[in-house]
């Protein structure tokens, strides 16, 4: 995740987006926040049905939702398809869930540079 946005970057954005104040916080790529934004308006998706939302290939929109469930930020549900087999549908971690997480990570990130600036110096 060479490409993903991190914490200077986000220092260096004057006005940042919710969205890429996520993938910053969580390290994330800027289209796995899209994802995980789109996904709050459409709980329930399939892979199939947020591709065609995103416009984007389904392989790539598979890696973003793979990416969201290892931050905890989508879950996944199986439902069973009447002609057999089944389909995962997914739905994003509600945002006061996911606002949460941000500041809890955020929080995280200041302590640990707030002991690096103490600790500077002690020899």
């Amino acid at each position: 995740m060479s490409d993903a946005p991190d914490m200077e970057d986000l220092i260096d954005t004057n006005d940042p987006s919710f969205g890429h104040v996520m993938a910053c916080v969580f390290g994330i790529q800027e289209h796995e926040s899209r994802t995980y934004l789109r996904l709050l308006d459409n709980p329930g998706s399939t892979v199939e049905e947020l591709a065609n939302v995103l416009d984007r290939d389904r392989s790539n929109v598979n890696r973003s939702l793979t990416t969201l469930l290892e931050k905890g930020l989508v879950e996944r549900e199986r439902r069973l398809l009447d002609p057999g087999g089944y389909v995962y549908q997914y739905t994003a971690t509600p945002l006061p869930e996911a606002k949460e997480l941000l500041h809890g990570a955020l929080d995280e990130w200041v302590e640990t540079v707030h002991g690096v600036i103490e600790e500077f110096g002690d020899a």
